[in-house]
């Protein structure tokens, strides 16, 4: 018995019909984008991505059976069914094909043995010499399940990527992880269930083999162009994709990868020459107050082998360039000549930055002349105004330094835990501040939260720095219309809640929003708790976050008593929120307290706690750990529930 079940596990299901090479050769070909992106994800991320690729299309590429009698084996189309001409993509037609249940079952096989220890991988075809293949760069989403998947077993990820990819249930999960001879199918699909399902990542470029951008393997200057060519017409013609060759090498670009292609676009984008400079004066009478209205600034705006270099990596980041973007930012090349904002020193690097209507990118080198360069983008699109009134030009030693725009009049600094304290005048410079205390770099204790007061024709405004090129606006009041938070009433709002800023670092966040939205007698007659919504809108439009905030009095700060991710509570689409804290007083006792918005007109809590209000308060009796489910009825008969 034990012999017949592993025979059975490790043979394909039987033949229903005679199949030819052809026949099987036709079917790798149609489903092979799908079968070559389940061979890289499922084979070890510690091969290195370069690895990962070719070694995914020599796996994929091995699965087509060697002659006849392994053709054979391929399951023909049930009786009946006449072939008709159907797209590669359409999942009906291939979850229906038997051939490609075979084929999807030999690569799986081959992956999962490869990822395996000491074991070696086959020799590769495709080979690659000269150039680097690697998959398009994702967003912070698809290198966050990237990490999560590399801690997963090989099946574990075999029973993700099914899962996700192929959308199959998990019935049939176990019984392909067994026929492909793994000794754990229940094993490797509980482990897999520890990773949240996220299909729609699974299908972008990051996981995408087929989709590839070369870089060179080495640094020197080559002389033979056509044996690099012919390596990266083999590696590519398996995908279809079809790259220029190279022109020229390394050396004059600085950091920048050689060129792959030419147009009179690509070519006009890296001149320095044709960059756009806008005059001093010209924000006085511009359409728009925006990144398009800045002047070009900085001692260096007429070195034109930085701003050459400057251009050239960010068509093409090389190996040594360290690139980064906010989330939801494109990281590839301008598509015509970029507007130049500052060229000039900043502590010990050159910095270069540039805009090209919808991004701002910061270039910067070492000043020493050593390798290396770094390449930031950031999201700008519908900047105006105060959104447009400030950029990072460096940070260092925990400090922070702004070019600011050109009808700011004046700068300052404020400690938001000090409301009340008058602000630090701040020393610009050609339009760059002095430093000051970056937050986005503080450690330990949050016992300040400095930001930056820009005054001028747009009034005065706060920003602060959240680790990305532009701060984020500081605003306080109502959704919807909602005034600056450089007021009295806006930084005593913020005074409380500064810190929680924190929380919104390197998300992308274009401003924020403080709401009182409510203030709630205490039961044991302590005074009143405060109640506040922060809001953290992104360039990106999705990803906003709301917390809601809750402050006894005589406590410095604010404690966060629910979060909500991608909803539109406490935002001008939906001007209302409902939160609630379990409190326990000075005499020991556990209540339930909760608050919505003033147009609430009732307050209902189940679950651990069954309790029930009139209008936007309620107050209830509760134990230790009580948990509770909250609804709130609008004044116009709206229900919504309590942020979580």
């Amino acid at each position: 018995m034990q012999s017949q079940d592993v025979a059975h596990r490790h043979a394909p299901a039987a033949a229903s019909g005679p199949a030819d090479v052809e026949r099987a050769e036709a079917l790798l070909v149609e489903h092979y984008p799908r079968l070559v992106r389940l061979a890289h994800l499922v084979l070890p991320p510690g091969l290195g991505r370069a690895r990962r690729v070719l070694t995914a299309h020599a796996l994929t590429q091995r699965a087509l059976p060697r002659g006849r009698k392994q053709a054979d084996l391929i399951p023909a189309q049930p009786a009946g069914r006449t072939h008709t001409r159907r797209e590669p993509g359409d999942p009906a037609a291939r979850e229906s094909d038997p051939g490609y249940a075979y084929l999807r079952e030999r690569v799986l096989r081959a992956a999962l043995t490869a990822a395996r220890p000491h074991r070696g991988l086959p020799p590769l075809l495709p080979r690659v010499w000269g150039l680097r293949l690697l998959p398009r760069s994702g967003g912070a989403d698809e290198l966050a399940l990237d990490q999560r998947l590399s801690k997963l077993s090989a099946p574990a990820r075999a029973a993700y990527v099914l899962r996700g990819l192929d959308r199959l249930p998990d019935q049939e999960i176990r019984k392909i992880l067994d026929a492909a001879g793994v000794d754990d199918p229940g094993g490797a699909l509980a482990m897999a269930n520890s990773v949240p399902a996220q299909p729609g990542l699974l299908s972008s470029p990051e996981f995408d083999p087929c989709t590839l951008q070369a870089r060179p393997t080495d640094l020197l200057r080559r002389r033979q162009h056509t044996r690099a060519a012919l390596g990266a017409a083999a590696a590519l013609a398996v995908c279809g994709a079809l790259l220029a060759l190279p022109h020229s090498g390394w050396g004059p670009d600085g950091a920048a990868a050689p060129v792959y292609a030419e147009n009179p676009a690509a070519q006009a984008a890296l001149d320095p020459g044709k960059l756009t400079r806008v005059s001093p004066t010209a924000w006085r009478d511009a359409a728009r107050t925006d990144f398009s209205a800045w002047p070009a600034r900085g001692p260096l705006t007429g070195d034109k082998d930085l701003l050459r270099r400057a251009l050239a990596v960010w068509a093409r980041p090389g190996q040594n360039v360290r690139v980064s973007a906010t989330p939801g930012t494109q990281t590839g090349g301008p598509a015509g000549p970029p507007q130049l904002l500052y060229a000039g020193q900043v502590d010990a690097a050159r910095v270069v930055i540039l805009y090209d209507g919808l991004r701002i990118a910061r270039y910067a080198e070492p000043a020493d002349g050593t390798q290396g360069a770094a390449l930031d983008f950031a999201r700008v699109d519908g900047a105006t105004g105060t959104e447009a009134s400030a950029l990072v030009l460096g940070r260092a030693d925990g400090n922070v330094q702004y070019l600011l725009a050109p009808w700011v009049t004046k700068a300052a600094t404020r400690d938001l835990l000090k409301p009340a304290a008058a602000p630090t005048p701040l020393t610009v410079t050609g339009g760059v501040t002095a430093p000051l205390t970056s937050p986005a770099l503080a450690t330990g204790n949050c016992t300040s939260w400095t930001v930056l007061q820009v005054s001028g024709g747009l009034g005065t405004q706060l920003a602060t720095d959240l680790g990305e090129l532009v701060p984020a606006r500081l605003t306080a009041g109502r959704p919807g219309a909602p005034g600056a938070a450089s007021g009295p009433e806006g930084l005593q709002a913020w005074a409380p809640f500064a810190c929680s800023l924190a929380t919104e670092r390197s998300s992308g966040v274009r401003s924020v929003n403080a709401w009182d939205y409510a203030e709630q007698p205490l039961p044991d007659g302590s005074g009143a708790g405060q109640w506040v919504c922060t809001r953290a809108e992104t360039w990106r439009g999705d990803g906003a976050a709301a917390l809601a905030q809750f402050r006894v009095p005589g406590s410095r700060y604010g404690a966060v008593t629910a979060k909500g991710t991608d909803t539109a509570a406490c935002g001008p689409r939906d001007p209302h929120v409902l939160a609630g804290v379990l409190w326990k007083s000075k005499g020991g006792h556990w209540y339930l307290l909760a608050a919505g918005a003033p147009d609430t007109v009732a307050i209902h809590a189940s679950g651990g706690i069954t309790a029930s209000a009139p209008g936007s308060l309620l107050i209830s009796k509760a134990t230790k750990g009580a948990q509770a489910q909250l609804k709130g009825t609008l004044a116009g008969g709206k229900v919504i529930d309590g942020l979580h």
